[in-house]
């Protein structure tokens, strides 16, 4: 037999081919690992089995697997582990690194598995909310002043629930919405957000070239809608029949200061004779008299009677005579 492994170790010779080790000795396993650039992963306490792929010798690899590479305390927490760190935990566990394969990223970053609620999502559910109830007529836009934060939750929430309702005006053109989030029936998290709020208002423009004392109709102007962060005021009403105090350019948008009520005609004038007519239920009193002012249908202006010269105060009326006021 010894002669035999002598003659074999001399072919092995002639051909080039030397073992590395005394045949006596087994070559060791080597542990091949790969990393992902990035991992999602349940629970707090890391592994290296959960965030990599390894292969080798069973037993060696379900060490390395077990082996503890930190822990993420808060539901979407990030962690970054780079090759030396793996290593240096490798080989804290007896495994060095002349053993070790290491393929893939040259960091991976773990993440917790979670449950998040975004920004967006909070501010479309606020968004939602003043559709349904707004707190002002005529709105038209919602739009959020700051973004809020993301929430996020345990993996494990369940039935959750999104709740908004009112806290405050707060600032003029402002209103603050709180957002509730539960998760089986309790409280795990709350949003405020300010929106300011966009009116649906309108804005007469003038089509033509409007000279002063001009009405304006519906020719000589059209009406727009626009959003504006001001609510239109009560009541408003179109332009119509109002009248340019001054001359206005063709496109101009004309303000509540450019244009004035239209003047009925003047009825009585000064030193003119008028009809003074009273008429009361069974008894109808007419008289002569003359108007010491001038005035328009509704005006009161002082009437001497001819009969009497009396002085006295009368309403003007729409077909020109005067009314005694009693």
């Amino acid at each position: 037999m010894g002669r035999k492994l002598f003659d074999m170790i001399v072919l092995l010779a002639a051909a080039g081919i030397m073992p590395s080790q005394s045949l006596g000795d087994a070559a060791p396993s080597v542990l091949r690992i790969h990393l992902p650039r990035e991992v999602t992963v349940q629970g707090s306490l890391l592994t290296l089995g959960q965030i990599s792929v390894i292969r080798g010798e069973p037993a060696t690899a379900a060490v390395a697997s077990r082996i503890g590479m930190g822990q993420l305390s808060m539901p979407g927490q990030r962690a970054v582990l780079d090759r030396p760190t793996i290593l240096s935990r490798l080989a804290s566990n007896g495994i060095t690194a002349q053993n070790v394969r290491l393929t893939g990223a040259e960091a991976v970053a773990v993440r917790r598995f979670s449950t998040v609620i975004g920004a967006e999502e909070f501010i479309e559910a606020g968004q939602a909310f003043l559709q349904k109830h707004p707190p002002a007529p005529m709105i038209c836009e919602v739009i959020p002043t700051v973004r809020p934060k993301d929430l996020v939750l345990p993996s494990n929430a369940a039935d959750l629930q999104v709740t908004p309702k009112f806290v405050r005006s707060g600032a003029r053109g402002h209103v603050a919405i709180q957002i509730v989030v539960t998760a089986d029936g309790k409280e795990v998290g709350a949003r405020e957000i300010t929106f300011r709020l966009k009116y649906r208002c309108h804005r007469v423009v003038t089509t033509e070239k409007i000279a002063e004392g001009a009405v304006l109709t519906a020719e000589n102007i059209r009406l727009e809608t626009v959003s504006s962060d001001q609510p239109e005021p009560i009541g408003w009403r179109p332009p119509y029949g109002l009248v340019a105090v001054r001359e206005l350019g063709e496109g101009l948008e004309i303000r509540p200061d450019m244009v004035n009520a239209a003047q009925s005609p003047v009825l009585v004038r000064r030193n003119e004779t008028v009809l003074i007519h009273l008429e009361m239920p069974g008894l109808t009193v007419t008289a002569m008299g003359v108007a010491l002012q001038e005035g328009r249908t509704g005006d009161c202006v002082k009437v001497r009677n001819a009969d009497s010269s009396r002085v006295i105060v009368c309403k003007v009326n729409a077909d020109g005579s005067v009314e005694p006021m009693l």
